[in-house]
C-alpha cells in the first residue's frame, strides 16, 4: 500500500518518463556510429554549459575526483570546506551538512549561495542548507566554486556565490564500481556502494550509502541512508536519461549551551528529548542535442521533501512539514569562430514552483496549519567574446516571483501575497597579460528574494520583506602553471535591504546599508612529483554602511580564515594528507550592537589521513580535529550564550574496494 507521498512521487516518475520521451523524440539523436559512443571528455563549464575552454569560469575554485580521492573526504560537503577552503558552520542538528559560507553572510550563508548539481538548483525557497550530503561522492566528477555575485546565470540568493557540483558522464562499454566500509569514533559507521556499466549508446549507475553515528555531544545520534540511480541514451550527438535521488535522514537534537556549560562539558545535551527528521525524493530528466554550431539542453526535475520535529520545552511542539517543488530549466548556446575571436551566445528560461504545507500543534492544541507557495520565472542572456588575449561577457537576466502564504491559526503573520520584478546584470572582462599570468574584472547585480521562514516572523504582520540588492565586484590577477600558480582577487558587496535576523527585534528584518568587502589568496604548488601544497586565506571586512548602526561589525563572520593543505606520497602505494585551519574570532550571533566584550575565540584544527594502496584495494585512517580542540562556530546569543560546539577528536578507519 502506498502512502500519499509515495503515490505523488510515482506520479512525479511517471510524468518525467514521458518528458524524457518526448525530449529524446525531440532530439532526434543518432545512435547509428556504434565507434564514436563516448561524449566528449568534459572540461570546466561555464554559462550551464559543458565548458570550451576558451570561456572557462573566471576566478573559478575548481575541486577534482582525484583531489577528493587523496583528501578522503566522505561528502561534497566536507570536500567544500577541506579542500576548496570554504568556512562553514556546524549544522546544529549533527548531520554533515555544514553551512557553506561565500563572502561572510553569517547565519543566512546558505540564503546568499547557490548550490547547483547538473544544472538542477538544490538550494530552495527555505532556511535550511542544500543536501549536499545525499549526493554520492563516488559519482562526482568535479565541484566548481565561484565566489561572488552569480544571479545572472543562477537566479536569486547568488550574492555570496556558486557552488555547482558535475557527476561523471557516461563511457561506452566500461564496468566500473567501488565498495567502501568506515569505521569511527562516536560509533560511526558508514558503508558506500556504487556501480556503473555503460554500453553502446546507454549507460546506467546506482549508488547507495548508510551512515549511523552518536556524534561528538550526547543526544546527537544520526541515520542517514541514500540511494541514486540514473539512465541515459548518449551519442556524440547529444544524451538524455532519468535520474532518481531518494534520502532518508534522522537526528536526535543537543540543544545549545551556555559560555558555563560549554567550558565544564561541551559534550552534554540540554534537550535531549527533542528530534526530528527528513525524507527527500527527487526525480530529474535531462536532455542535451548538438546541431552544428547550437548546443540545446534541459532539465525538468521534481522533488518532494517530508520534514518532522519535535521539541519538548513548554509542552511539547510537534510539526510536519510537506514540501514539493518542480523545476524545468530549457537553454541554448551558439559557438562561432573567426580568425582570431571566438563567441558564446546563451539564453535560457528558468520556471519553477514551490508549495508547502506545514501542520503543528504546540502543547498538544494545534498552533499551525499553513500553507506557502512561490512561483518564479526568469529569462537570461549573456554573451562572451574572447579576442586574441582578452575577452569581455555581458549578461543580464529578469525574473517574475509570486508568493503567498496562509496560516489560519497563526498568532503573527497570518497570510501574504506579494509579487517581484527583479533584474540582474553583469560585466566581465579577462586580459592574458603575459605567458601564464590572467588579469580579470567583474562587475554585476544580484538579488534574493525573501523565502516563507525569513517572512515568517517579520516586525509587522502580514508585511513581507523587500527583496535584497547587491552590488558586485570583484578585480583578481592569476599566475603560474600546472606546477605553481597564485590567485589573488578582491571584492565589495554593497547591499541594500539586507535580509537578515535583528535579535534586538526578535524578527528578521530588511537592514540599513550594508557592506562586504576584502581579498583572497589561493595558492598551489607543486614542490615534486610526489610533494604538493595548496592555501587559501580569505580576509573579510562586513560592516554597515549607514543606519544606527554603521560602523558596527555584522555578527557571525571571521574576519581572517586560512587553510593550508599537504599531498604527500613518500613511497608507491602510500599517500598522506594533511590539513590544517584556522578561523579568526567572530562576534556573537546576537551582539548587533557590538557590546560584547568577548567575540568567539579563534581557533585552529588539524587533519590527516594516511592510505595504502594494494592493487584495487585502499586501506586509510584519517583523523579530524586531531588536537582536540573544544571550539564552536554557531552561537546566536547577544554575549556567550546558544553555543552549539562543533566536534572533538574523531579518528576513522576505511577500507575501498574498486573494480
Amino acid at each position: 500500500m502506498l502512502t500519499p507521498s509515495q503515490r505523488d512521487l510515482s506520479i512525479a516518475c511517471r510524468r518525467l518518463v514521458l518528458a524524457a520521451a518526448l525530449s529524446a523524440a525531440f532530439s532526434s539523436i543518432s545512435f547509428a556510429q556504434a565507434n564514436e559512443q563516448s561524449l566528449p571528455p568534459l572540461v570546466v563549464s561555464t554559462s550551464r554549459f559543458t565548458g570550451d575552454p576558451a570561456f572557462s569560469p573566471i576566478g573559478a575554485t575548481v575541486i577534482t575526483a582525484d583531489d577528493i580521492r587523496q583528501a578522503g573526504a566522505g561528502n561534497a560537503n566536507e570536500a567544500i570546506r577541506r579542500i576548496g577552503g570554504v568556512y562553514a558552520r556546524f549544522n546544529l542538528n549533527g548531520t554533515q551538512d555544514y553551512s557553506l559560507d561565500l563572502r561572510g553572510f553569517g547565519s543566512f550563508a546558505d540564503q546568499n549561495t547557490v548550490v547547483m548539481i547538473d544544472g538542477i538548483r538544490l538550494s530552495q525557497n527555505e532556511q535550511i542548507p542544500a543536501l549536499l550530503s545525499s549526493i554520492p561522492i563516488e559519482s562526482i566528477e568535479r565541484i566548481e566554486i565561484l565566489r561572488g555575485g552569480g544571479s545572472v546565470l543562477y537566479g536569486e540568493g547568488a550574492t555570496g556565490g556558486i557552488i555547482h557540483i558535475i557527476t561523471k558522464r557516461a563511457e561506452a562499454n566500461v564496468l566500473r564500481g567501488t565498495l567502501v566500509g568506515e569505521v569511527g569514533s562516536y560509533n560511526t559507521r558508514e558503508l558506500r556502494a556504487s556501480v556503473a556499466k555503460g554500453w553502446e549508446g546507454f549507460s546506467f549507475d546506482a549508488d547507495a550509502s548508510a551512515q549511523r553515528t552518536d556524534n561528538y555531544r550526547d543526544n546527537n545520534a544520526v541515520r542517514q541512508d541514500d540511494i541514486n540511480a540514473a539512465a541515459q541514451w548518449f551519442s556524440t550527438e547529444g544524451r538524455f536519461g532519468l535520474r532518481v535521488n531518494s534520502g532518508r535522514q534522522t537526528s536526535r537534537l543537543p540543544g545549545s549551551l551556555t559560555w558555563a556549560q560549554f567550558q565544564s562539558n561541551p559534550r552534554q545535551a540540554t534537550t535531549p528529548n527533542d528530534f526530528g527528521s527528513l525524507d527527500s525524493d527527487r526525480v530529474t530528466a535531462f536532455a542535451e542535442r548538438r546541431m552544428d554550431a547550437f548546443d540545446f539542453a534541459a532539465e525538468l526535475s521534481h522533488q518532494e521533501k517530508v520534514s518532522r520535529s519535535f521539541y519538548a520545552a513548554f509542552g511539547g511542539y510537534n510539526a510536519n512539514v510537506n514540501s514539493r517543488v518542480t523545476q524545468f530549466s530549457p537553454r541554448l548556446r551558439h559557438l562561432s569562430t573567426g580568425a582570431d575571436w571566438k563567441n558564446e551566445f546563451v539564453a535560457g528560461l528558468d520556471f519553477a514552483r514551490w508549495q508547502r504545507n506545514t501542520v503543528a500543534s504546540f502543547g498538544g492544541f494545534p498552533s499551525s496549519n499553513a500553507t506557502a507557495s512561490q512561483k518564479s520565472r526568469a529569462l537570461y542572456l549573456r554573451d562572451e567574446i574572447r579576442v586574441g588575449k582578452a575577452r569581455v561577457s555581458l549578461g543580464g537576466r529578469h525574473e517574475i516571483f509570486d508568493k503567498a502564504f496562509a496560516d489560519p491559526l497563526g498568532f503573527g503573520t497570518t497570510r501574504y501575497d506579494q509579487s517581484h520584478d527583479l533584474n540582474a546584470w553583469e560585466l566581465q572582462g579577462n586580459y592574458a597579460a603575459m605567458p601564464g599570468m590572467d588579469v580579470y574584472a567583474k562587475f554585476g547585480q544580484s538579488y534574493r528574494v525573501a523565502n516563507v521562514d525569513d517572512n515568517s516572523a517579520t516586525p509587522v504582520p502580514n508585511l513581507p520583506l523587500q527583496p535584497q540588492i547587491s552590488h558586485d565586484t570583484e578585480l583578481g590577477v592569476s599566475y603560474g602553471n600546472a606546477q605553481r600558480k597564485i590567485t589573488f582577487r578582491v571584492f565589495r558587496h554593497e547591499l541594500r535591504n539586507e535580509i537578515f535576523f535583528d535579535p534586538t527585534k526578535f524578527a528578521n528584518v530588511n537592514l540599513d546599508p550594508t557592506r562586504r568587502e576584502g581579498f583572497e589568496v589561493e595558492g598551489w604548488l607543486r614542490l615534486m612529483s610526489t610533494l604538493s601544497f595548496s592555501a587559501h586565506l580569505q580576509h573579510i571586512s562586513a560592516k554597515f554602511t549607514e543606519g544606527s548602526n554603521a560602523g558596527r561589525e555584522m555578527v557571525l563572520v571571521p574576519r581572517n580564515t586560512a587553510t593550508l593543505r599537504l599531498q604527500w606520497e613518500p613511497a608507491k602505494q602510500h599517500s598522506v594528507n594533511l590539513g590544517l585551519q584556522w578561523v579568526d574570532s567572530q562576534r556573537y550571533g546576537g551582539d548587533f550592537t557590538n557590546s560584547c566584550a568577548v567575540r568567539i575565540p579563534a581557533f585552529t584544527t588539524l587533519d590527516a589521513r594516511y592510505a595504502y594502496q594494494a592493487g584495487p584495494w585502499e586501506f586509510a585512517i584519517a583523523g579530524t580535529n586531531l588536537t582536540g580542540k573544544d571550539y564552536f562556530t554557531n552561537a546566536f546569543g547577544a554575549c556567550q550564550s546558544a553555543i552549539y560546539p562543533d566536534p572533538g577528536r574523531q579518528l576513522k578507519l576505511s577500507a575501498r574496494f574498486n573494480f
